[in-house]
């Protein structure tokens, strides 16, 4: 066998290697329009104030805790780290919250697709 011999590919792999192609392209439109992203969580929270006279005596009634706060929580080089936000800070970062999420959802699916072309790819030999 000479090193210009190669199998021919079937044309299904072709026309299935198209399709992966054409929703990878698609995955990165996708991309496009997702604005700015911010790892971590947004949430709401309720606590106690740590003072033993609290005037809505907090620590008797489950129901009087203090807040809602809003609470920005995230990792840092493997340490959770919180902070409190304002109810416009909240609003706004939620939204960039929620692009991670679509962002790390379309990169795992061109992930998916590379992988399943691949496959494909292996086991058409």
């Amino acid at each position: 066998m000479t090193l210009s011999t190669r199998k021919t590919r079937p044309a299904t792999l072709d026309a299935k290697l198209q399709r992966l192609e054409e929703r990878h392209r698609a995955l990165l439109r996708e991309l496009v329009d997702i604005g700015p992203v911010l790892r971590g969580s947004i949430c709401l929270r309720r606590a106690r104030c740590g003072k033993p006279t609290c005037h809505c005596h907090c620590h008797r009634n489950p129901r009087a805790l203090h807040g809602p706060y809003s609470i920005w929580t995230r990792k840092v080089a493997g340490k959770t780290v919180t902070l409190t936000l304002s109810t416009d800070q909240a609003a706004r970062l939620q939204v960039w919250t929620r692009n991670m999420r679509r962002f790390d959802r379309l990169v795992k699916a061109l992930q998916d697709v590379g992988l399943r072309a691949a496959d494909a790819v292996r086991s058409a030999e």
